[in-house]
């Protein structure tokens, strides 16, 4: 089977590599940081506003398509949108759960509420739609990202009824200023579950679901049950600004079923150079520890991200560039910025042109090279952050690129 180079360790080159080597292909997988997955909130969005908010993603994704012909859905189908979601449900099993068809709509770190289409168990007791039970949101002292009087108070503006609590309760002995990782590593003890339901307790009225920030556990998976069990009344986390503990969990468990599965991982590296022979590419430089290594591939899926990893740019002559192999980069007629900060802003719809084999174009649209396929936060087309739609695409640009090189064996 194939030799494949997947280049970015987000979720589009996990799910790559998850893929590639279902279908016993030899993957190495190149990545400079510890991917988008770690930064992110921990679910999975395939489709959130399109463009007002969406119910039920699957239902609407045809006419989305048809209405956005340059976005990535629209080169892949809904039917590999579909796939490409089963395949991630499929890849993280019960660590993502879905909510029959429909969009979560779960409490962001400002009380806002977001929608999602495949959430971790740790937050689902707070869907907004579940009744209108009463609601604690529980701050703490020394985590200064969670505003438990600010969550409470939007809440309140979407007629959930909400007060906000905030315990003194240290992560650590005398720390007055603690990160949500620091907590979540004191959640994996048992003593300091402890502690924390009994001080909840003692605050907690009747009736009351207590939302607190996502710190239940870092490696302990047991830590939410158990913290749960303890304080006798439904418990949910509230992602925090990221670097986030729900993604750090999903990215921990990808990466250890992956070397699992024997992908081989070169971190801390950057790919800086393609080559190519009789017009395919044969091999990609990658910059590691002061010098290069040349690693072979029948196969390249690049799958970098976007603006957000530095991997698309904008020069001071306001050219989009892709930043590490100089691929071509398809950009939005018209001016790329609005005037209106607040508007959509074109600029971010720029990136690579694929066919729909995920095959990288050219200007002409013709495959650069016909064994070089991209995925994921780098492709042209969407606005990812806003239709709430990046781990959708991710996935099934992903899916669809292995599933092509898997065609070329």
């Amino acid at each position: 089977m194939n030799d494949v180079v997947v280049v970015g360790g987000g979720i589009a080159g996990l799910l790559s590599a998850a893929r590639l080597v279902t279908q016993g292909a030899k993957v190495t997988l190149v990545t400079f940081g510890v991917g988008g997955l770690q930064l992110s909130h921990g679910g999975f969005d395939v489709l959130g506003y399109a463009p007002e908010r969406v119910d039920r993603p699957f239902d609407v994704l045809d006419d989305f398509i048809a209405a956005n012909p340059e976005h990535p859905y629209a080169v892949l189908g809904a039917d590999a949108v579909r796939l490409g979601t089963d395949f991630a449900s499929e890849f993280f099993g019960d660590r993502l759960v879905g909510n029959d068809g429909r969009n979560w709509l779960l409490p962001t770190a400002v009380g806002a509420l977001r929608p999602t289409y495949l959430a971790s168990p740790t937050m689902v007791n707070a869907e907004a739609r579940a009744g209108h039970d009463p609601v604690v949101v529980v701050g703490l002292q020394q985590l200064k990202d969670f505003q438990a009087e600010l969550i409470a108070g939007n809440l309140v503006k979407q007629q959930i009824p909400a007060r906000a609590i905030v315990l003194d309760l240290p992560a650590r002995t005398h720390e007055a200023d603690a990160s949500g990782l620091t907590y979540a590593r004191a959640m994996d003890r048992a003593d300091y579950r402890a502690d924390f339901a009994k001080a909840l307790g003692k605050q907690l009225l009747s009736g009351e679901k207590a939302l607190i920030p996502a710190i239940a556990g870092h490696h302990e998976a047991a830590a939410f049950t158990d913290l749960q069990t303890r304080l006798g009344a439904p418990l949910a986390e509230i992602p925090l600004p990221p670097p986030g503990v729900p993604g750090m969990r999903l990215n921990e468990y990808a990466s250890r079923r992956l070397q699992d599965q024997r992908v081989r991982w070169i971190l801390g590296a950057r790919v800086v150079a393609l080559h190519s022979e009789g017009g395919r590419a044969v091999s990609v430089d990658v910059a590691t520890s002061g010098h290069l290594t040349k690693v072979r591939a029948d196969a390249v899926v690049y799958a970098p991200g976007g603006f957000e990893s530095g991997s698309l740019s904008l020069d001071s002559h306001g050219k989009v560039l892709e930043t590490h192999l100089g691929l071509p980069v398809r950009v939005p007629p018209g001016r790329l910025i609005g005037p209106d900060r607040r508007s959509e802003q074109p600029l971010f719809r720029s990136g690579l042109a694929v066919d729909d084999q995920m095959r990288v174009l050219d200007d002409a649209d013709r495959p650069v090279y016909p064994n070089l396929f991209a995925a994921g936060g780098v492709l042209a087309g969407a606005m990812r952050w806003s239709e709430k739609s990046g781990e959708g695409i991710a996935a099934a640009s992903a899916v669809r690129a292995a599933d092509a090189i898997g065609d070329l064996a």
